[in-house]
């Protein structure tokens, strides 16, 4: 979740009904929504929402796209900030209320960042999850890498969101042949949990930890990195990747490293 308050004119988003909503703790929750036939995105991508008050006025925020470029739906995940107007908003809605939809999506953290690479690494925490989820429901992902490691990072075991998605990843009958390529690593930085690492991802790469459960090396040759989550996640990680000869990939300089901030 990202972004500002913001107008936008009639033309530019679609009215969407709220399909579910499902709340994973208190402060966490997805939400589905109707999808307009035009709608189109590239996975990884974000669109913002809006949401009317009571005022007549609208709220709107930036969120990555969790369903794939090919569902009926659109889907999000999201945190309750507290005090966060938007988010404040957006609790309030049931289903069958609508949220307003805007129809271009944008964002880089999409496979088109890397020209070329052999495994691709998915560093997300919290809900920056969410673009991560998209581009694994994608074909594309699967044929372009030879192997993919997800590492989805969350506080406690009760927000790790879309468990019962990751794990069907392997029961896709179009992904069979593929999924041998996928090492899912959970981390629970606030507790120990089963099957979990812990630690924070910054401290799995200096102990060399990470690259021991993925039974693969960090190499500016052979990995592509997307990172999606707070800033300071961001730069800490890219920074230790840096080090490493990992830099971010430009439109003027292809390279090993995309991101995309969540606040």
């Amino acid at each position: 979740m990202k972004g500002a308050i913001m107008t936008v004119s009639e033309d530019k988003f679609t009215r969407q009904t709220l399909l579910e909503v499902h709340s994973l703790t208190p402060s966490l929750f997805t939400l589905r929504t109707t999808r307009d036939p035009g709608f189109r995105f590239r996975a990884g991508q974000f669109v913002r929402l809006g949401v009317e008050k009571a005022d007549g006025s609208v709220v709107w925020r930036a969120y990555s796209l969790v369903s794939a470029p090919h569902d009926e739906f659109l889907e999000f995940f999201s945190i309750v900030v507290p005090g966060g107007e938007f988010t404040s908003e957006l609790s309030r809605l049931r289903v069958g209320d609508s949220l307003l939809v805007e129809k271009m999506a944008t964002g880089f953290l999409t496979l088109d960042r890397f020209v070329d690479g052999r495994d691709l690494w998915l560093l997300g925490s919290g809900t920056g999850i969410a673009p991560f989820l998209s581009i694994l429901q994608d074909f594309e992902v699967w044929q372009r890498f030879e192997r993919i490691v997800l590492v989805y990072s969350a506080r406690s075991f009760t927000e790790l969101a879309y468990q019962p998605l990751i794990r069907s990843f392997a029961e896709l009958e179009h992904l069979a042949e593929f999924v041998h390529k996928l090492t899912y690593l959970p981390v629970v930085t606030r507790e120990q949990a089963p099957g979990c690492l812990n630690a924070r991802i910054t401290d799995l790469l200096d102990s060399g930890e990470l690259e021991r459960a993925a039974g693969l090396q960090l190499t500016p040759e052979h990995s592509r990195v997307m990172i999606c989550g707070n800033p300071q996640m961001i730069d800490d990680i890219r920074q230790r990747l840096k080090v490493r000869g990992l830099n971010l990939s430009l439109t003027r300089r292809p390279g090993q490293v995309a991101v995309e901030n969540y606040w």
